[in-house]
């Protein structure tokens, strides 16, 4: 059922679908998600059985303010403070100590939780409906199957899903990838998943280099390593590659998403932006245009090694790996 985001009859529907225990698909600046009230876990099994996803991968709990993050945290640390205070709203997501007994099925089973204040309008103005009816938080992954491209339009998430899932229309999203994903968890952060935020920002805002993920990192939602997979095979290749693969025989339904490449008979040809952030903008859109589109394989340039091309880097290298 697709309702329109903006209309306050149809937030209000929503509020009251989430405090019931049913799931609703939200717009976020990111990529729409598939939510249910965190704190029940019952509700949040829902998405879990929905997406077909592993009950150990954590979800992120979408938060209104701090007050609703500290009812899910059993601390908020320094650093996580800092970037809530330099972030939110947006696309930036702290993983905390959790409370202990709230949340359990949204975290994973662990005892850490990821925590993201959102910026998108609808989605703000759903979590305080939400918030009137009792729901301090929503937890919501991608509203999309497990493994598959995430969603960045209303269109996309109802063709995913039956037709009765309630599903608020808020446009395209404006960030297009997932959020940063800091582990604040264990005293210093650590970058777990790259988004539109670059390193220096981040980092600028702790006052201290991120760590790199190591052994000891809690799971965290969107860090397998085959992810965001179009049903067409992905082949990520530097500039010199794919100007050699482009030289010889091409198969059958090839798409080339690419700064450097020129048209040629017989493939798809989707110009990659020179821009970074336009790029996760446009990323997971294109990818779907081209599965729909036909392709059978989606050769794809390596995007330039820049820091601000991490985030849609890292969704293409998990896309291609799904493949190998």
């Amino acid at each position: 059922m697709l309702l329109n985001g903006n209309d306050p009859q149809a937030i209000a529907t929503a509020a009251r679908a989430l405090a019931a225990g049913e799931l609703v698909a939200l717009p976020t600046e990111t990529v729409y998600g598939l939510g249910a009230r965190a704190d029940d876990d019952a509700a949040v099994a829902k998405i879990f059985a929905a997406k077909g996803r592993p009950a150990d991968h954590p979800l992120i709990v979408h938060v209104l303010d701090a007050e609703d993050a500290a009812y899910f945290a059993a601390d908020l640390p320094e650093v996580a403070r800092r970037l809530m205070q330099a972030f939110w709203p947006g696309p930036m997501t702290v993983i905390v100590p959790r409370a202990e007994g709230v949340a359990a099925a949204s975290a994973g089973g662990q005892s850490s939780i990821g925590l993201r204040c959102p910026a998108h309008p609808v989605a703000r103005a759903l979590l305080a409906a939400a918030r009137q009816q009792g729901v301090r938080g929503v937890a919501a992954p991608s509203a999309n199957r497990f493994g598959r491209v995430s969603p960045t339009r209303a269109a996309h998430v109802a063709d995913e899903f039956d037709a009765d899932l309630l599903v608020l229309d808020g446009g395209d999203c404006a960030v297009g990838i997932e959020s940063s994903i800091v582990d604040c968890s264990r005293g210093q952060a650590v970058l777990l998943r790259p988004g539109v935020l670059t390193a220096a920002q981040i980092e600028a805002a702790i006052g201290s280099p991120l760590l790199a993920p190591d052994a000891a990192a809690p799971r965290a939602s969107g860090t397998l390593a085959a992810h965001y997979a179009p049903r067409a095979t992905v082949r990520l290749l530097s500039t010199e590659q794919l100007q050699q693969r482009l030289s010889g025989a091409l198969p059958e339904g090839l798409a080339v998403y690419s700064r450097t490449a020129l048209a040629f008979a017989g493939c798809i040809l989707q110009p990659m932006p020179l821009d970074a952030v336009v790029a996760a903008q446009q990323l997971f859109a294109v990818l779907r245009d081209l599965d729909a589109a036909g392709a059978r394989e989606i050769w794809v340039e390596s995007p330039p090694p820049a820091r601000e091309w991490d985030g849609v880097r890292d969704r293409l290298t998990r896309a291609a790996a799904a493949f190998e």
